[in-house]
């Protein structure tokens, strides 16, 4: 059985997600299919990643990661970008060269990682890239194939802006990077993040409606009553903000009752005693 995700921007009102896998199961009869998400905003590499980086390594080494977001190759002057078949951690991604890559890794660097330069010699790879393009590149792997015997091994891939928390003295800024089916707000502060001003630091965090805040962090949705916020750190180690069950509630998801939306700012405020911000706290 061969392992291969898809993760896609074509949404699923068309026949696209159906066409690649009808693709997938001729070039590859024993394929086991995945789907990541294919509800990706159209061109959204960060968030493909995003999405990647969060569950990539709950699978085997050997599994394929189809990523056809942004998936159309250019060809031509210096914005080129081909499709490209990255080997990380022992498994393999597949995708245009379109900053997915820079966005996954953040910090780190591929294993192998090679460019599909014959794809400018067939132009009906071009045309629905992920379907006759990026799953034939699969197939081959699967056969066995040296990736370097039909791909250019290189070092250079581009990288999408994806934005990153500023470390203050007392404070971090950050952003919501996603939000969830729940309405979760999901931002890209991490625990490392936290913990570098110490553990047991009081602090405040802030958003959009400054009518809202939260001072202390759970370990579950359910430490909270039903329809309460908690902020917690998820499976990825990201902050997150929620309303427990407020999905499944009138008040709606922690999005719609404070009226955040993606790449809206959410900060922390610490307050270590002997500091400025404490001392003043004691005259308030």
């Amino acid at each position: 059985m061969q392992i291969v995700t898809l993760t896609s921007d074509t949404g699923l009102q068309d026949y696209y997600v159906a066409a690649m896998k009808g693709a997938l199961l001729n070039h590859i009869p024993q394929a086991s299919i995945i789907d990541i998400s294919h509800n990706i905003r159209p061109f959204d590499v960060a968030n493909a990643a995003f999405q990647l980086r969060c569950c990539y390594k709950d699978f085997p080494k050997g599994t394929i990661h189809i990523i056809g977001v942004d998936s159309e190759p250019i060809l031509i002057g210096e914005r080129k970008s081909l499709p490209s078949i990255m080997l990380f951690e022992g498994q393999y991604f597949i995708s245009n060269d379109n900053g997915f890559f820079g966005c996954f890794l953040d910090e780190a660097h591929p294993d192998e990682l090679y460019s599909y330069t014959d794809v400018m010699n067939q132009p009906e790879m071009i045309k629905f890239p992920t379907k006759n393009c990026f799953i034939p590149l699969a197939k081959r792997i699967v056969a066995g194939e040296a990736i370097g015997s039909f791909a250019t091994p290189t070092n250079a891939f581009k990288r999408a802006f994806i934005q990153k928390p500023a470390i203050e003295h007392l404070a971090i800024r950050g952003n919501v990077i996603h939000i969830d089916g729940y309405g979760n707000l999901i931002t890209n502060i991490t625990k490392a993040d936290f913990e570098r001003f110490g553990t047991g630091t009081p602090f405040t965090i802030k958003y959009l409606n400054k009518e809202y805040y939260i001072d202390e962090i759970n370990e579950t949705y359910n430490n909270v009553s039903m329809g309460e916020r908690v902020a917690l750190f998820n499976s990825s180690q990201l902050l997150e903000i929620a309303i427990n069950r407020g999905a499944n509630g009138s008040t709606g998801g922690a999005n719609k009752l404070f009226g955040m939306r993606q790449g809206d700012p959410v900060h922390v405020e610490f307050t270590p005693k002997g500091s400025k911000e404490d001392i003043q706290s004691l005259f308030e």
